[in-house]
């Protein structure tokens, strides 16, 4: 965000501060795909530089989109989601306060998502699925829904007994990957589980003492996931089994400082990597994809004459995203469709 940098490269303490936790915020939107409005973008400058309050800007953000006719961007319906929740997280790190429990958790989702999920804050009744593109495809197996506040309590008692003051720098980056973990797979509400552990998370790593550079989060929040995802998969069959090494590279870089490659592509099941290969490259260079487009690419390579709600349905992401999806990569010429939209195909022009 570049609108952010003068603030974090020479801006005075409190600013740095509040630019810090307003790129996270925005960052961490990244894992659904949602993007920022450029009205928010305009509201936390005027934040960072002291002008309004964080209350201010959530009450700013209520009347925009209260005033707003729904018509004027019909595939950008959760752009408001992305606003909000963004303000809420910057609101939530700027505090000092945290409690290690369940209850701080769910507290943590309500603030997020008051007013845009109608569960916001309870724990979900009914079990889920969610196809990953990291496992081309497949799920992670969550808890069942009638043991999430059982399981939860259990994971936070058998944490509260670790004594970090006996563990060295590596034991404590594998525990806290594994109780962090561990607590995303219990998956505990039905949508924004991912940010929720990961404000969680920087709220709790703060009671350590570690300088967190939430910077990490704010770039690799997709990584963050799909790590996740990687630490609560088994497929033995394929040959892929459960890791906590790529959430470890991240909390490495995230606590100190280390520069570690945060490859998503090297995470894809049954495609081992090496630790220094590319994402995906065309034959005129490196191919300037997102992770979704990439995801959209390689289905339609293998499915052809897909519809946009088989790809939706693929990649797990609505069918409003694929229809802004496919334009950009065939303006990219990226991807073609021959023969029309009724009795068309896709046909992918790059290597992937």
């Amino acid at each position: 965000m570049s609108e952010f940098d003068k603030y974090i490269v020479q801006g005075e303490p409190s600013k740095k501060a509040k630019a810090s936790a307003w790129q996270t915020a925005i960052g961490l939107q990244d894992v659904d795909g949602l993007k920022p409005s450029e009205y928010l973008i305009k509201a936390a400058v005027q934040h960072i530089e002291g002008d309004i309050t964080i209350d201010q800007v959530k009450d700013m953000l209520d009347t925009y989109y209260q005033a707003k006719d729904s018509r004027e961007q019909p595939d950008d319906e959760r752009t408001e989601e992305a606003d909000k929740v963004s303000a809420r997280i910057t609101e939530i790190l700027s505090e000092q306060s945290f409690s290690f429990t369940p209850d701080y958790l769910l507290r943590i989702h309500r603030r997020l998502f008051e007013g845009i999920y109608k569960h916001a804050g309870q724990l979900r009744d009914v079990n889920i699925t969610k196809k990953e593109w990291v496992l081309n495809g497949d799920t992670v197996l969550y808890s069942n829904y009638d043991m999430l506040r059982e399981t939860l309590e259990y994971d936070f008692e058998q944490e509260k007994k670790t004594d970090y003051s006996l563990l060295n720098a590596d034991m404590a980056v594998k525990q806290i990957c594994k109780f962090v973990s561990g607590i995303w797979q219990i998956h505990p509400f039905r949508e924004g589980n991912t940010r929720t552990t990961a404000v969680f998370t920087m709220k709790w790593l703060q009671t350590f003492g570690f300088n967190v550079d939430n910077d990490v989060f704010k770039d690799n929040s997709w990584y963050f996931r799909n790590a996740l995802v990687r630490a609560n998969y088994n497929n033995i069959p394929k040959r892929v089994f459960a890791t906590t090494e790529y959430l470890e590279m991240f909390f490495r870089n995230l606590i100190f400082g280390e520069k570690n490659k945060l490859s998503n592509r090297n995470m894809l099941a049954g495609e081992p990597q090496s630790a220094t290969s590319e994402i995906s490259k065309s034959q005129n260079g490196t191919l300037d994809c997102s992770l979704d487009e990439l995801a959209v690419l390689r289905f339609l390579k293998e499915n052809p004459d897909a519809k946009q709600t088989d790809i939706a349905k693929h990649i797990g992401k609505s069918e409003r995203t694929i229809k802004r999806i496919t334009p950009s990569l065939i303006e990219r010429g990226l991807l073609e469709r021959e023969n029309g939209k009724r009795n068309g195909k896709w046909v992918v022009k790059c290597e992937l």
